[in-house]
């Protein structure tokens, strides 16, 4: 770990005006982080604008201020500092201008290339709705329902329901006070994981038919396309988690999801259990992520990346045993 929650803090209260910020297309943690802190730097009366490349999922967007998200690929705000939270590396939320004041890094991701001029980096944190929890309390605000509400969908999200990630006491010591604050946590979930289009349905039906499995079963390959969400009648961020179905098999340790981005060019999600690396195998792509859950981009045909990624899986699950 490098930094710290306090450091986090006294780099706040020292500054008036922020831009917050986490990473394109963004998941459940980069939008419950970002939202709960800037919640929380309105207690303190400090400026804040949450910012983001790509639009919130449907999901997530009755959340409490969500509206407060702006959409954009370029700032030029005048602020005492950008917080970007949820990013390795500060190309990550693809948004030009976020360099205009100091830099305070904020993340959970092993890679992280300590960036900011102030950093906090933890890889043991389930989410970086934990960490973000923790600087809350350095800065001794108070819990509201609307903070408790995002801290929530950044670790619900972010563990896939706790089932995987780093997930400790501290976690739930987390989700124990959301409770306290008067967040019902049920009715919730349901509205992060219950309440997709029926898009989804004929999209997660469509690609788990079209499902290749390798390695003596041990690893699912899911493919998609454009072409596919068309005749689906279904949106990108209808897929949003499909990768982690196939995991619910007895048999299946791994699984790859190749998005096509252009014809030479896919965007690749990894989902393992128990020992199997996926982010060692992302990072000879140049990608990162967490053991069980990384991510990269990878340029050929689907039939060279598909084959990539199951000989780089293959040996990945032969190491795990």
């Amino acid at each position: 770990m490098s930094g710290s929650a306090e450091a986090v803090a006294a780099a706040i209260r020292a500054r008036t005006s922020f831009l917050l910020t986490s990473h394109a297309r963004p998941d459940g943690d980069a939008v419950g982080s970002s939202v709960a802190l800037a919640l929380a730097l309105d207690q303190l009366g400090k400026t804040s604008r949450v910012v983001l490349h790509d639009p919130v999922p449907t999901p997530y967007a009755g959340f409490p201020a969500v509206d407060r998200i702006t959409y954009t690929n370029k700032v030029e705000d005048q602020v005492d500092a950008s917080i970007l939270l949820e990013c390795s590396d500060p190309t990550r939320p693809e948004i030009d201008g976020l360099g205009g004041g100091s830099v305070i890094n904020v993340d959970h991701h092993v890679g992280n290339t300590l960036y900011g001029d102030v950093n906090w980096f933890d890889p043991g944190a389930a989410a970086c709705g934990e960490m973000v929890a923790d600087i809350i309390d350095a800065l001794g605000v108070e819990w509201t329902r609307d903070i408790a509400s995002h801290l929530y969908l950044a670790i619900a999200t972010d563990t896939g329901s706790f089932r995987y990630g780093p997930i400790s006491a501290r976690t739930f010591e987390t989700c124990r006070r959301v409770a306290t604050a008067g967040v019902d946590t049920a009715t919730l979930s349901r509205q992060i994981f219950d309440s997709y289009s029926l898009g989804r349905v004929r999209i997660t039906g469509a690609m788990l038919d079209r499902m290749e499995l390798h390695c003596g079963n041990r690893l699912a390959v899911l493919a998609l396309d454009d072409d596919l969400l068309r005749r689906c009648d279904a949106a990108l961020e209808d897929t949003e988690g499909l990768v982690n179905l196939p995991l619910g098999a007895r048999e299946i340790v791994a699984v790859a999801l190749l998005k096509q981005q252009t014809p030479e060019m896919f965007r690749v999600s990894l989902r393992s259990k128990g020992a199997v690396n996926v982010r060692d195998v992302v990072a000879n792509w140049g990608g990162g992520g967490h053991v069980n859950a990384a991510g990269c981009t990878v340029s050929g045909s689907f039939e060279q990346v598909r084959d990539a990624m199951v000989a780089a899986l293959g040996a990945a699950i032969a190491r795990a045993q």
